[in-house]
């Protein structure tokens, strides 16, 4: 077992390092060109969408989840154990420059966001709850190729609500299990998971719509707590935080003796752990973003780019902030999340373990729940008979209650491989689809210059095949904008007529 382990160590190791890592920084980079900078320029765009008023359908009821849900089902998925354990394994193995390549990544990579979120919104299709899609849906319908979609289902369903949910309940588990203190005994991680899998079960058998108003509930709560927490580690130790933005940007270029890391090593750390927390480009998000009720695909791939921003720039950095102003000695740190729980005892007391045992519990919880998602939009892809979708739902529970008393080393590094894959595959569809979502946003801005509420119909794309919603003006902004919009929207079909 070890030497499986080990090769699927390296193996997964080399995918990440020399195919995946630079196809997203090129792709990257080409889409932050091609755009415009979109993911810059449209920074206040993103905090409006994010609050649009969700269309609703004849009987007054919301088309689908609110652009806001969306994001907290993304965010939920997002923001996981990564965010605590991913930075301080970063800053362990790469030193504090390690956390400015997570910056630079997440902005980069927020133009790959928007594209994918993007696409996602423009090939969505409509189910009992409302609107699903996502890169499964896009390389069926945008590039006519349903055996490569239904690839991509397979590798995003063993990952994300198999293998990387099974990895959170282990993680709330191990974390319950440390705060007991001394040996614990045998039945504790199944009592744990058993109430992780009932909590699990409640809410994934509600559907989309229970999925979304739970996050909407948890994930702005995990975010103040954390944050919190991180404000008075960094208020105590408030002398050390312009020495740690000099060891940030200093140490990023490889002036880091202290761990002794080369320049393209710390890089190379940098934007692994960035990737693997905001997940910009691995296809992940636009599930989420493609379930969403908004009047124009851009919006939620604004929304989805502040997801990206929201998870790096915020929680990632409060986790970098918390462990580096400790000043830590990171010769012969320990990695993961060993580092930041050490660094919160260090300034604030073993009180503060008990606060991050809360926060790991809703981090957790809530990326089960958003990995849940992921699988059951790519599910029904496969296959739309109820039955799948309830066996999906037990196996997803199971897994849970399986992943809090298993080893979770060998399921990690798996994971990691085959995630390796679905960004691949995503990333070759987005590049190839890239040139529609240039024409969105061309469209989306135009409207805004005419003051507009941005809309969107398929009739302005009558070129492209596979586009199921986005029928006419009444279908996306419902009947009430309609009917009290009537100037704008003979203007819009006036536009659409020349």
């Amino acid at each position: 077992m070890e030497s499986v382990n080990a090769w699927l160590l390296t193996w997964g190791d080399h995918l990440w390092t020399w195919i995946i890592v630079p196809i997203v920084v090129v792709l990257g980079l080409y889409f932050t060109a091609r755009s415009g900078v979109v993911q810059f320029r449209l920074i206040p765009e993103m905090f409006r969408t994010l609050t649009d008023r969700t269309p609703r359908t004849d009987t007054g009821e919301p088309q689908s989840v609110s652009a806001f849900q969306a994001f907290t089902i993304s965010a939920a998925s997002r923001v996981g154990v990564g965010d605590i354990a991913g930075v301080g394994t970063a800053i362990a193995l790469g030193g504090p420059g390690a956390v400015f390549w997570m910056w630079l990544m997440a902005f980069v990579g927020g133009a790959s966001s928007f594209i994918e979120s993007s696409l996602a919104q423009l090939f969505k299709v409509r189910d009992a709850d409302g609107f699903r899609g996502g890169p499964a849906y896009y390389m069926q319908r945008g590039l006519k190729a349903r055996w490569l979609g239904v690839w991509f289902a397979v590798i995003l369903i063993v990952c994300f609500p198999f293998a990387f949910s099974s990895l959170q309940a282990n993680t709330i588990t191990a974390t319950v299990s440390g705060s007991l203190g001394g040996e614990v005994a045998p039945w504790v991680p199944w009592v744990v998971g058993g109430v992780i899998a009932l909590l699990t079960g409640l809410v994934v058998f509600g559907g989309v719509r229970r999925i979304a108003s739970v996050t909407q509930t948890l994930v702005p709560a995990m975010a103040l707590i954390y944050l919190l927490l991180g404000l008075l580690v960094v208020a105590l130790n408030i002398g050390e935080l312009p020495v740690v933005l000099g060891q940030i940007f200093t140490q990023a270029w490889g002036f880091n003796e202290v761990v002794g890391a080369a320049f393209g090593y710390i890089v190379l750390t940098g934007i692994k752990r960035g990737m693997f927390s905001n997940e910009a480009g691995l296809g992940s998000a636009p599930n989420a973003g493609a379930s969403a009720a908004v009047t124009h695909p851009v919006k939620q791939g604004l929304v989805q780019t502040l997801g990206v921003y929201f998870d790096t720039f915020l929680v990632c950095t409060i986790t970098a902030f918390i462990i580096l102003v400790s000043a830590p000695d990171l010769t012969a740190a320990e990695r993961g999340i060993g580092l930041t729980q050490g660094a919160l005892v260090t300034s604030l007391g073993g009180w503060a373990n008990v606060v991050l045992s809360i926060v790991i519990f809703l981090l957790a919880f809530s990326s089960i729940l958003g990995n849940y998602y992921y699988g059951e939009s790519n599910i029904e892809f496969i296959s739309s008979r109820h039955a799948v979708l309830v066996g999906y739902r037990i196996l997803v529970v199971l897994a849970v209650l399986a992943g809090s008393v298993a080893a979770a080393e060998l399921v990690w590094n798996f994971a990691d491989g085959v995630m390796g894959l679905m960004a691949l595959t995503n990333l070759i569809a987005i590049g190839l689809l890239s040139g529609l979502a240039f024409r969105l946003l061309k469209d989306y801005t135009r409207q805004r210059r005419e003051g507009r509420n941005p809309v969107f119909t398929r009739s302005l794309m009558p070129d492209v095949d596979g586009i199921e919603c986005w029928e006419d003006e009444l279908s996306v902004t419902g009947p009430l904008d309609v009917v009290t919009g009537t100037r704008e929207s003979r203007k819009h079909r006036d536009h659409l007529r020349s």
